[in-house]
């Protein structure tokens, strides 16, 4: 674990049969618990790789108590959470309307970390009993088409890390493996992940995994596709950005999506985010155009000087924001760190141009 951590120090990619073998090792006690804090700090502070990621996704499974539900090729409904917006269990409940469509769902949840309530809340409130029985759980997707899996019962490395990640209390790259840990590998799966960083980072991990999938993510911020804004979709195939008309719905305000505490199990954390809401709006059109960037063929657009002069502005207001951040480095896209507000002006004054160290 030294050299290990001295390579991650030094910002070196560790390969996923590395990370699957730490993973095993840390099942079996093989490191103290200050260096896989030190592990799990390090690959926090760099940012985690695709491959690193995925050789953590294989020590979970490997290690944990697998299910064989392969011939009814289910699909995995699931958000990554930590939008901050505290709805109720629009997963959960898209789970049981696409089994009441036909198909067969294989639901993986735990109970409520930073929401109002997670899924194993609600599935666990209307009186299921959790099991890791093969039997049970194929008798469950027969009769009713839907099937779920209580987290803990499966993935059995994870409490190894429960006490580091509590004491920790932010966010880990064990927050990341969630939604890729169903222990009967699905054959498909719609994950919401909060920002566009997450839903690249994703989609690299599920070509390389091979399922079909669909990523959505709303721009204000909803780890859902949400009636409250535009959304965006990413598939196998395709990539586009939905607005709630479109769809023949009206737009909704957030206050009607909340959810309510009512004596569930969870852990201390969640509450809304009127400051990240906020910033949302502030940086939805940037966003808009950032995304349509890479969607439209390069070439030659006419714009009135009117749109012209909004875009210059648009742009500028980002530059001014990201003149705050540091660039980080990061395998699969930018990460940011804020700097001070007096170093960021010194940046401003230093360069015509955005200037960042990286």
């Amino acid at each position: 674990m030294k050299e290990i951590l001295k390579r991650l120090v030094a910002h070196e990619e560790l390969t996923s049969e590395e990370t699957e073998n730490i993973l095993v090792g840390i099942t079996q006690g093989a490191y103290p618990q200050e260096q896989v804090t030190a592990f799990i700090m390090a690959l926090q502070m760099r940012g985690i790789s695709v491959d690193e990621l995925l050789g953590l996704r294989s020590g979970i499974l490997k290690t944990g108590v697998p299910v064989d539900l392969s011939p009814y090729k289910p699909i995995d409904i699931v958000g990554t959470g930590g939008d901050g917006k505290n709805t109720f269990n629009i997963s959960t409940c898209a789970c049981f309307v696409v089994a009441g469509a036909g198909y067969k769902v294989a639901k993986h949840g735990n109970y409520a970390a930073t929401s109002v309530s997670g899924a194993s809340n609600v599935i666990e409130g209307h009186g299921v009993k959790f099991s890791s029985e093969g039997d049970v759980l194929r008798r469950s997707i027969e009769e009713s088409g839907f099937v779920y899996l209580h987290a803990p019962l499966f993935a059995k490395a994870m409490k190894h890390v429960a006490g580091i990640r509590k004491a920790l209390s932010i966010p880990t790259c064990f927050n990341l493996l969630g939604p890729l840990v169903n222990p009967c590998r699905p054959a498909y799966q719609v994950l919401g992940v909060a920002n566009l960083e997450q839903m690249r980072l994703y989609t690299n991990v599920y070509q390389k995994i091979g399922i079909g999938y669909g990523i959505v993510n709303s721009i204000d911020g909803y780890d859902e596709i949400s009636l409250t804004d535009e959304f965006k979709v990413q598939t196998n195939t395709r990539e586009r950005i939905y607005t709630p008309e479109e769809l023949g719905f009206q737009r909704t305000k957030p206050p009607d999506q909340g959810g309510r505490r009512q004596g569930l199990r969870q852990d201390p954390g969640g509450g809304g985010d009127e400051e990240s809401d906020g910033r949302c709006r502030r940086e939805r059109r940037f966003r808009n155009q950032h995304d349509r960037a890479y969607e439209e063929p390069r070439g030659v657009h006419r714009h009135s000087s009117r749109e012209l002069g909004e875009q210059e502005g648009v742009v500028r207001l980002e530059e001014i924001r990201r003149a705050e951040l540091v660039k980080e480095w990061s395998p699969w896209g930018t990460t940011w760190r804020r700097l001070s507000p007096g170093s960021a002006r010194r940046s401003s004054r230093q360069s015509g141009e955005l200037r960042l160290a990286s």
